[in-house]
C-alpha cells in the first residue's frame, strides 16, 4: 500500500504563493484519504504515508502561519466518525438552553418566572447560578450503582453511543458510593478539558507530529470521538456532573440539593455554583466570574442560572428545546480584525439567495473563522460592505459569525459598492426582491424563481432531507448528496430508498468505484434501510416545506398525531381556502400562524410537490407521533381554551400544564372545542362558547378536572 512520494522543495525554500497552493492541495488530499479511512474502512495509502502528509501540512503551517486554512487538518478533529458510533435514544430528551447577552435580559428571566408562578412580590425565588462550561455534554446511566452506558446530546433525542470511551476517564466513576443511589440515576454534565493539560497535550503532539488542536473543547470533542478507546484513555479528560435525565428516586427537591447528592456520590461538581436570591445577586455573581475567568484553568463561555426548587422546575415545563426555568447568560462576543476577501451568493433550498462573505482567515474566540454572514443586500448596504475592505468580526456562543462594520479608514483605492445579483448565479432564473418573513429574519430576501429547475434548490433540499433533525441518514452527508445528484442517482427523496435496487442492476456498482468499497456501501444501504420507518416530526421536518422547522414541525405532529391527519388537514386547506374550517384548525394550533398555513397550503397546491410525496411514502412510513406516558389524564385529547383572568394560577402555567396533561390548547372557540376555562372579565371566547353550546368551566372546576 505504499506509495512513492514525489520530490518536493524544503518547506524553508517554499514562496507565500507555492505555500498556499500546496496547503490548499494538503487539505483535500488529507480530507479524502480521512474518508477513506474513517468512514470506508478502505485506505489507499499507508499510514506512514498519511503521517507525512500531516507532517508536511503543519510545518507548511508553522512557517507561513497567516496561510492556516480554516478547512486546514490541523484544526479538523479526525473526520466525522460519528457514523461508526452506535445511536443512543435518551429516556429522557437533552435539552439545550435558551440565551442571555445582556443585564437586562437576565432580569427579564428572573421577573417571567415569577409572572409565570404568579408569585406575590415578598415571595422567594432562589436561583443557582455557576459556571458554563466550554466542553463536551455527555449523559452517563448508572444501574444499581453501575455504570452501565454514556451517550452525547446528539439532536437531544438520540446521541452517540460513547460507553467505551467514557469509561477511561477517570474522574468519572465505574460505580456509584454513598446513601440514597437510585437503581436507575443518569447523570448529565460537561467532559472538558483543563488549560494546563491542554498545553502539555499539544507540546506531545507537536514532538511526536501529531495533530496540534485549535482550543480545549476541541481536543475534548476530539478524544471523546475517538475510535480506538486507547487514545481517548491517553487523554486527560475531566468531567462536571450537573444535571440528570431519567432517576428512579429523586434524592433532593432542589437544584442545589441534587448536585450535592452527585458529590456525595464520588461525581466531580464544580465547587463555584451559589445559589441566589436576586436578579442582581445573580448578575453579582456573572460579574465575579467574568473577572475570575482567566485564572480558572478551564474555559467558561458564561454563566448558567437554574430556578432552584424542583416542584417549580416541574411546573414552569419546557418551551420548544429548552427549559422555562434555566437560561444561559453568554459573555461577549469575542471580535478580531480581518480583511473581505469575496462576497458569494448561495442559493437555499427554498430559493433565497444568501450572501457569504469569504474572509482571510482569523481567530475569533479559539475558532478560526474564513467565513460570516451578510444576511441579504440590504444589510450589505446598510454597512456599506465592499471586497477588499477590513472589517471587524464578531462570534457570539455558537451563532454564524457576522461582519460588525467597516474599518472605512483602511479601504483601499478604488473600492466599488457591491451589487446585488438580479438573476440565479446556479440556474440564471430571474431573481425577485420580497419581504422575508422568517421568524427573527427581518428584512428582505431575493430569491430565485427557478423552482424546481434550479439544480441548487433541489440538492439542498436533498441535504436538507437528509440532515440530522430530519431523517439523518449515516453515511449520506452533503458530498455523498452533491456527488449522487450530478451523477442523476438521486434527483428526489425517493430515488434514495430505490438507490439500492437500482445499484444490484448497475454495470458500474458503487462498491467496485474508487472513494466508496464494500463495507462503505453495506453500511450506507443498511442506514437507508433503518429509516424506512421515521418519526411523524423528523418526516414533516424533511420535507423542506418553508417556515416549517424543528420546533414547528413537532407542534404539527403533536397536533394532529398521523401523517394522514397532518396531509389531510393541509390539502383541506389548499382546497378550501382560508375562510376554511380545515384552514382555521391549523392556524388555531399553539405555535403556529397563518404564514406556516400558507406555506403549507403553497406546498400542498403544488402538484409536483405532491407527486415526489407520493412516491417518497411508496417507501417510507411515518410513525404516528407518541405522547408520553405521562400525558394520560381526565383532559387528554380534549381541545380547551382558556379565556378571562386566571386567579389561582397564571394564563401561561394553566396552558402549559394542560399540554402536559395531553390537552390541545387552542386560541379560538369552534365546534370541536371541548371545554373553556372562563376566568374574570372573560369576553367574546365565553360568549362563542355559548353560542355553540361548548362545556364551560370555572377556574376552580377545571384544577377539580384535572386533579381527577
Amino acid at each position: 500500500m505504499a506509495r512513492k512520494q514525489a520530490k518536493l522543495p524544503p518547506v524553508s525554500e517554499l514562496s507565500e504563493r507555492e505555500a498556499a497552493a500546496e496547503l490548499e492541495r494538503l487539505a483535500a488530499e488529507i480530507k479524502h484519504h480521512d474518508q477513506l479511512y474513517y468512514q470506508s474502512d478502505a485506505p489507499e495509502i499507508s499510514d506512514a504515508d498519511y503521517d507525512e502528509l500531516r507532517r508536511r501540512n503543519d510545518a507548511i503551517e508553522a512557517c507561513f502561519p497567516k496561510l492556516a486554512r480554516a478547512d486546514s487538518p490541523s484544526h479538523r478533529v479526525g473526520a466525522p466518525a460519528a457514523e461508526t458510533f452506535a445511536k443512543v435514544r435518551h429516556r429522557v430528551p437533552m435539552l439545550s438552553l435558551g440565551n442571555a447577552f445582556e443585564d437586562e435580559e437576565v432580569a427579564e428571566f428572573a421577573a417571567r418566572v415569577r409572572r409565570f408562578l404568579s408569585l406575590k412580590a415578598d415571595d422567594s425565588l432562589a436561583i443557582t447560578a455557576e459556571p458554563k462550561i466550554d466542553g463536551l455534554s455527555i449523559s452517563i446511566r448508572y444501574q444499581d450503582g453501575h455504570f452501565v452506558e454514556a451517550a452525547t446530546r446528539g439532536d437531544g433525542t438520540e446521541g452517540e453511543n460513547v460507553t467505551a470511551n467514557v469509561r477511561t476517564i477517570l474522574e468519572i466513576p465505574a460505580e456509584l458510593a454513598g446513601r440514597k443511589v437510585p437503581s436507575v440515576a443518569e447523570i448529565r454534565g460537561e467532559i472538558y478539558m483543563s488549560h494546563a493539560d491542554f498545553a502539555q497535550l499539544n507540546t506531545a503532539q507537536s514532538k511526536s507530529g501529531g495533530k496540534v488542536f485549535a482550543n480545549p473543547r476541541n481536543a475534548a470533542a476530539g478524544s471523546l470521538r475517538q475510535l480506538d478507546s486507547a487514545i481517548t484513555a491517553s487523554r486527560p479528560l475531566r468531567f462536571f456532573a450537573y444535571a440528570w435525565g431519567e432517576m428512579s428516586e429523586m434524592p433532593a427537591d432542589t437544584q442545589k440539593g441534587m448536585v450535592e447528592a452527585f458529590a456525595n456520590w464520588g461525581l466531580p461538581v464544580n465547587p463555584l455554583m451559589r445559589v441566589c436570591e436576586s436578579a442582581d445577586g445573580m448578575l453579582a455573581f456573572y460579574r465575579e466570574i467574568g473577572e475570575r475567568r482567566a485564572s480558572l484553568g478551564y474555559d467558561i463561555d458564561g454563566v448558567v442560572y437554574k430556578v432552584n426548587r424542583l416542584d417549580y422546575q416541574d411546573r414552569l415545563g419546557f418551551v420548544s428545546r429548552s427549559p422555562r426555568w434555566a437560561i444561559a447568560h453568554k459573555f461577549p462576543a469575542e471580535q478580531a480584525v480581518t480583511v473581505l476577501r469575496d462576497i458569494e451568493i448561495q442559493v437555499g433550498r427554498t430559493g433565497s439567495l444568501t450572501p457569504v462573505a469569504k474572509l482571510e482567515p482569523v481567530t475569533v474566540g479559539g475558532v478560526v473563522v474564513s467565513n460570516a454572514t451578510l444576511h441579504n443586500e440590504d444589510e450589505i448596504a446598510r454597512k456599506d460592505i465592499r471586497i477588499g475592505d477590513t472589517v471587524v468580526v464578531q462570534r457570539a456562543g455558537d451563532v454564524i459569525p457576522q461582519i460588525v462594520r467597516v474599518l472605512v479608514e483602511k479601504r483601499p483605492a478604488g473600492a466599488k459598492s457591491f451589487v446585488f445579483p438580479k438573476v440565479c448565479p446556479v440556474c440564471g432564473s430571474h431573481a425577485v426582491r420580497e419581504a422575508d418573513e422568517s421568524p427573527g429574519a427581518g428584512g428582505v430576501v431575493r430569491r430565485c424563481t427557478g423552482g424546481l429547475i434550479c439544480p441548487a434548490q433541489a440538492k439542498e433540499r436533498l441535504k436538507h432531507f437528509v440532515s440530522r433533525l430530519a431523517f439523518d441518514i449515516e453515511g449520506l452527508g452533503e458530498e455523498k448528496i452533491e456527488l449522487f445528484f450530478e451523477e442523476g442517482l438521486i434527483r428526489q427523496p425517493a430515488d434514495i430508498f430505490t438507490l439500492e435496487a437500482r445499484d444490484q442492476a448497475s454495470a458500474a456498482p458503487l462498491a467496485e468505484r474508487k472513494g466508496f468499497g464494500k463495507k462503505s456501501v453495506e453500511k450506507l444501504f443498511r442506514a437507508i434501510e433503518a429509516r424506512r420507518a421515521i418519526a411523524l416530526n423528523r418526516f414533516i421536518f424533511a420535507l423542506g416545506i418553508r417556515y416549517v422547522g424543528e420546533t414547528t414541525a413537532k407542534d404539527l405532529a403533536r397536533a394532529f398525531r398521523t401523517f394522514e391527519a397532518f396531509r389531510s388537514a393541509a390539502e383541506a386547506a389548499a382546497r378550501d381556502g382560508k375562510d376554511s374550517e380545515a384552514y382555521r384548525d391549523i392556524d388555531d394550533i399553539e405555535g403556529i400562524g397563518e404564514t406556516v398555513v400558507d406555506a403549507l397550503v403553497d406546498f400542498f397546491s403544488e402538484p409536483h410537490n405532491v407527486a415526489a410525496l407520493d412516491d417518497l411514502l411508496q417507501y417510507v412510513s411515518p410513525s404516528p407521533y407518541e405522547r408520553p406516558a405521562a400525558v394520560s389524564s381526565p383532559v387528554t385529547g380534549k381541545t380547551v381554551v382558556f379565556t378571562g383572568k386566571l386567579e389561582r394560577v397564571g394564563r401561561s402555567e394553566a396552558k402549559a400544564q394542560a399540554e402536559r396533561l395531553g390537552a390541545k390548547v387552542s386560541g379560538s372557540v369552534s365546534s370541536k372545542t371541548d371545554y373553556v376555562i372562563a376566568g374574570a372579565d372573560a369576553g367574546s371566547k365565553l360568549t362563542n362558547a355559548q353560542k355553540l353550546g361548548v362545556t364551560i368551566l370555572t377556574e376552580d372546576e377545571w384544577l377539580a378536572l384535572i386533579k381527577g
